[in-house]
């Protein structure tokens, strides 16, 4: 089935997009919002952990599981689409019955966007669905996640100044950025989401915005490093924290890598030097060395 759709035209695939989006759309109302979202952060292994998890029997994949979906960008970039279009990716509760019954454990359905830990209008809007929602995070050296995040930014053809002048715009690119999306509730700021190399690396402030919606026992917070220094035993976690049992995954690949060029020394140390601080207030917040410097 997936080489049959690799292989169709654009126009066929969208036919078939509209179809099945018309269905879910019609049966919302019978269907489940997530159980638990992974909300970042971006170029920090979200993409790793949602593979591994729908890899689990009882986590869902989203509606069409065709599609191979981890997001549907709701809470941002469809968020004028309304609810009941975001239900509409999700497993119906009668599915779900139906597993319970066979496996013993009903199922979980989620979903995973990165851009979800950074919106400061997100966490308000995650609580007011799904209150009892349990949040995975995983970070990475925010170093390197500036870097890889910037690579990526290259790769889609939305990034062309190098790596340092790209730093030294980004106040410029991002300024009233916030403001603007706290004015519209509709807004998306482009610049915001491609261009906040260093800020999306601050991730203090990021994690308590979502704390003052969410007790902090609804989350998992773990480390990219973690996670791939022993991929297994992050997805353990994961579901030990999810209620699931735990499962041994099939592929253990690490998802989305992106290699790219070294980094240039002096740009190293001080991206370095500016997270020093931040990284301090993380560790804090947290009660936990990540192990990145921080002194």
């Amino acid at each position: 089935m997936s080489s049959l759709k690799d292989r169709s035209p654009r126009w066929v695939k969208d036919a078939a997009n509209s179809v099945t989006r018309f269905y879910g759309v019609r049966t919302a109302h019978r269907r489940h919002l997530p159980d638990f979202l992974v909300i970042g952060t971006k170029r920090g292994g979200s993409t790793s952990m949602w593979n591994y998890l729908v890899q689990h029997p009882l986590v869902m994949p989203m509606f069409p599981a065709s599609r191979g979906l981890k997001s549907p960008w709701y809470f941002y970039a469809h968020y004028a689409k309304g609810d009941t279009w975001y239900r509409s990716h999700f497993a119906t509760e009668a599915r779900l019955d139906r597993l319970a019954e066979r496996l013993g454990h009903r199922p979980l359905t989620g979903e995973a966007c990165p851009y979800y830990m950074y919106d400061p209008r997100i966490p308000a809007r995650v609580a007011g669905r799904m209150p009892e929602a349990k949040i995975i995070v995983l970070l990475r050296d925010p170093v390197k996640r500036a870097y890889s995040h910037y690579w990526e930014a290259v790769g889609k053809g939305v990034e062309t100044l190098p790596f340092e002048d790209a730093l030294a715009a980004e106040d410029d690119r991002l300024a009233g950025e916030v403001e603007r999306m706290a004015a519209d509730p509709l807004y998306y700021s482009r610049a915001h989401d491609f261009f906040s190399y260093r800020d999306r690396g601050v991730y203090a402030p990021q994690l308590e915005r979502w704390f003052e919606v969410f007790p902090r026992e609804r989350f998992l917070i773990m480390s990219a490093e973690t996670l791939y220094r022993d991929e297994q035993a992050g997805l353990d976690r994961a579901t030990d924290f999810l209620g699931l049992p735990r499962h041994r995954m099939r592929t253990p690949e690490r998802h989305n890598h992106l290699p790219a060029p070294p980094m240039d020394e002096e740009t190293r140390q001080r991206l370095t030097d500016f997270y020093r601080s931040a990284n301090r207030d993380l560790y804090a917040l947290l009660g936990e060395d990540l192990g990145w410097p921080s002194l």
